[in-house]
């Protein structure tokens, strides 16, 4: 259980720097949106191999959600 929050952690964390690579690439380079669309690319297939992560576990008993009032 500990490595699977480690494994959606680093996820989170890779994340957070593509969209800060494509937010850098977005100021600094003049007219080539090339590094900033791989950047944008590289988080949106992390999003969804996260989500597909969360939904596997939950699937296999992994995780639980829990309710409002827990």
């Amino acid at each position: 259980m500990e490595l699977f929050r480690i494994v959606v952690g680093l996820v989170m964390v890779g994340i957070v720097a593509s969209l800060g690579s494509a937010l850098f690439h977005l100021m600094n380079d003049k007219g080539d949106s090339k590094k900033m669309v791989r950047a944008l690319t590289v988080r949106i297939g992390l999003s969804v191999g996260l989500f597909l992560l969360l939904m596997a576990a939950w699937a296999l008993g992994f995780i639980q959600p829990l309710g409002v009032n827990r």
